[in-house]
């Protein structure tokens, strides 16, 4: 890969898909708040759903916590911990592993369910199947790198990953050049990788931002119902009365007569 395409893919493609990522995102919130649901088919095929669902959600959230830990973390703090470049990499294969198989599966699934079933088709649009397609390839591909970590344990070619990643979040000017002899299919991952960032605000996918973390740290309350009947005070019913009079048409009221008066 020519040095001008490695900095045009790896160093200026992060920053058009993390701006379009967070402003799309914010956009779409500010605009199109009907939009921002999943659009749910689980009274159809619900058992296959239930499966798919739940494998795939449970992977995706290891997998975006360990890439998140795993990139952003900076060298020397694993290093002041005595984490091991080696264990680190064992680890991340591991772990990744599982979670990748895991939801791989889910989406397998959940896409099969989408497109073999028709009436989940005909109330599915071209970005629903898209996004599940896309994420489809993006874990394989990563799976795929599993094999071509294992070759190299001392987790140098790992290193090269968190410089870029921590690289691009710090505006270095540098940061592609960090992974431009890697291994292929890391770059077709990271390249694909990006590229969910940059469809995101555009697919179903926005829902993660309605995720209800903060029912984990609202009070509690508590609900009291009772059987008393309610008894109303005296002044109540004046005031009461006394709106009423004050609403009735004029017509309805009677005018009064002073005693003593024909």
């Amino acid at each position: 890969m020519s040095i001008w395409l490695n900095n045009a893919l790896y160093g200026w493609y992060p920053y058009v898909a993390l701006t379009v990522f967070l402003l799309g995102s914010l956009l779409r919130f500010d605009h199109s708040q009907y939009t921002w649901r999943t659009g749910s088919s689980q009274l159809l095929r619900r058992r296959q759903m239930l499966w798919g669902s739940n494998l795939f959600h449970v992977g995706i959230l290891a997998i975006f916590c360990g890439h998140l830990v795993g990139l952003l973390t900076p060298v020397a703090v694993f290093d002041a911990l005595g984490i091991s470049h080696t264990f680190k990499q064992l680890l991340a294969m591991t772990v990744g592993g599982v979670a990748g198989v895991a939801c791989w599966i889910g989406i397998a699934m959940l896409a099969h369910r989408r497109l073999f079933d028709a009436r989940i088709r005909a109330t599915s649009s071209f970005g629903d199947t898209a996004i599940l397609l896309l994420l489809w390839v993006q874990l394989t591909l990563g799976l795929m790198t599993i094999p071509v970590s294992a070759n190299h344990l001392d987790g140098h070619e790992m290193v090269k990953f968190m410089n870029w990643a921590q690289g691009i979040l710090t505006l270095h000017p540098g940061a592609a050049a960090l992974i431009a002899d890697v291994n292929p299919i890391f770059k077709c991952h990271l390249f694909l990788g990006m590229t969910v960032f940059l469809v995101f605000p555009f697919t179903r996918l926005v829902h993660v931002w309605s995720a209800p973390v903060w029912y984990l740290g609202r009070p509690g309350y508590q609900v009291v119902r009772t059987r008393r009947t309610m008894v109303r005070r005296p002044a109540e019913s004046e005031s009461v009365a006394a709106i009423n009079a004050a609403l009735s048409p004029i017509g309805a009221r009677q005018p009064q007569t002073a005693a003593g008066d024909d």
